[in-house]
């Protein structure tokens, strides 16, 4: 285990995805606000007709071995 991986064993919501090791240190996605990700988000629209991100499906930020692609896309904004 290094400081890339955290894995909340406690958390109600664990596993919220269907992950043989489960990275939950970027639980919630910080790169959500991006159109361009780099994960596979699905898009539902609402009754007033704006777009929403669904990230339910994504399990992107949660692999550790994506760490750094999530930091560096941070840095690049």
């Amino acid at each position: 285990m290094s400081s890339r991986y955290f894995e909340n064993l406690s958390c109600e919501f664990y596993p919220c995805h269907k992950l043989e090791r489960m990275n939950c240190l970027f639980c919630f996605c910080p790169l959500y606000r991006f159109e361009n990700c780099g994960g596979s988000p699905n898009y539902i629209t609402a009754a007033d007709g704006r777009r929403i991100k669904d990230c339910s499906d994504c399990v992107f930020p949660h692999i550790e071995e994506n760490y750094g692609r999530v930091l560096r896309r941070l840095e690049n904004e």
